[in-house]
């Protein structure tokens, strides 16, 4: 009864939020059920089989490629914005209700509770790296949670990115895993090993710790060249409408979880590649006389892999930088990323914090100008194609500032 009182309520809220013109309404719909009814995710998660998907980076992307994947079995509950704690998970399943598939981002910090709730089917690891320190903490610490709580679920099928030291910690235990050759561009955050301490040594693609018993697992799906190769030696070509080598690590692993849940592999890896947008990235606006392809990154691992995306020949390339609470208001990570590679592209230093930049990019020794504000930036540049790649904050803005400017 006080699980029906509160998604009516939520129902009741999430309209009179739309009416006022203050968004969709589904995160206050969320926060409003679970004050009524602090157990409505654990209602609204029985007869599901719900796959949720964690890291650090990738998860709105992989959680959009499952979906579709997913779909190929039947309607799937997912969110719409990417909301990824209690409130936008409680307002996906409600608005969802009687869809016996979901597929469902969760924050990091979220995943055990979250798992804890809705028992899960199946757990996309895709990738753990440091990301706003200030809130989610020492990455080692994350490990350890994540690890202990997937021991609570062992008949949980564990989809893991095999490349990743820190994901391959995590589930390395667990009686139920599918390894993923998914790559990792970035192991800064995984130089020692998180059981012993002892380095990790590389041998090509395997690594090994020298001082546990724990190195790379054999992977059961792994990318190779243009295909997919699955745990049976079958090869799908892999076409995505999305950019970057991460992506199709993400496909990887989207495709790896549906087929866990039944899906046809041939059907899921096409029902992978049809996904082109996600929230607004990867897409192209006009603005005037440039096309701003726009691409977001929020720490610096994603920044390190977006920065591989960027084309070489663009007429000009847009960094934004907000350091507001959601960026994590401590910039240092910007000396980790690396800006050096940048010749013959006009390079812009852009958003609240476009003089912060400026002097890092000025020690890569990247030419470049500062306009603050990302829309003059863009115009700054020359005619044609421009990259435009900036954190949390300043792609919100900008792009609520492309729609007015539109």
């Amino acid at each position: 009864m006080r699980g029906r009182i509160a998604l009516r309520a939520a129902a009741a809220a999430s309209w009179a939020s739309q009416k006022a013109g203050r968004g969709k309404g589904s995160m206050i719909g969320g926060l409003i059920a679970l004050k009524i009814d602090p157990t409505i995710m654990d209602q609204l998660g029985r007869g599901r089989r719900t796959v949720l998907v964690t890291g650090t980076n990738g998860k709105s992307t992989t959680t959009r490629m499952t979906t579709a994947a997913l779909s190929t079995l039947g309607q799937v509950a997912t969110q719409a914005d990417g909301a990824n704690m209690d409130a936008g998970i409680v307002a996906a399943l409600s608005t969802h209700q009687g869809v016996p598939l979901a597929a469902i981002e969760v924050d990091e910090l979220h995943l055990p509770h979250v798992s804890d709730s809705l028992n899960p089917a199946a757990v996309v690891l895709l990738n753990l790296s440091r990301d706003q320190l200030d809130r989610v903490g020492e990455i080692n610490m994350i490990e350890r949670k994540l690890r202990a709580g997937l021991a609570r679920h062992p008949d949980t099928v564990v989809i893991a990115n095999c490349d990743d030291v820190l994901v391959t910690s995590i589930a390395y235990d667990h009686p139920n895993v599918v390894w993923v050759a998914a790559g990792s561009g970035w192991a800064m955050d995984a130089t020692s090993c998180p059981r012993s301490g002892e380095p990790i040594l590389w041998e090509g693609e395997h690594w090994r710790s020298t001082g546990a018993d724990f190195q790379r697992p054999q992977p059961d799906w792994h990318l190779e060249g243009n295909d997919l190769v699955g745990p049976d030696g079958e090869r799908h070509l892999l076409e995505l409408a999305l950019p970057g080598r991460a992506n199709r690590g993400n496909a990887a692993q989207a495709v790896a979880a549906a087929v866990a849940l039944g899906a046809e592999t041939s059907k899921a890896v096409v029902a992978a590649g049809t996904v082109r947008e996600i929230a607004g990235r990867y897409r192209t606006v006009q603005v005037g006389e440039h096309a701003a392809r726009l691409l977001l990154a929020k720490n610096p691992a994603g920044w390190q892999e977006a920065l591989s995306m960027i084309e070489p020949t663009a007429a000009g390339l847009v960094i934004a930088v907000n350091g507001q609470v959601p960026d994590g208001e401590d910039l240092s990570w910007l000396w980790d990323v690396r800006f050096e590679h940048f010749e013959g592209v006009q390079v812009v230093a852009s958003g609240e914090r476009a003089t912060d930049l400026a002097v890092r990019l000025t020690y890569a020794g990247v030419e470049h100008t500062t306009v603050p504000d990302p829309l003059r930036a863009i115009a700054s540049c020359p005619p044609g194609h421009v990259e435009v790649l900036a954190n949390y904050t300043a792609f919100r803005d900008l792009n609520r500032d492309l729609e007015n400017h539109g």
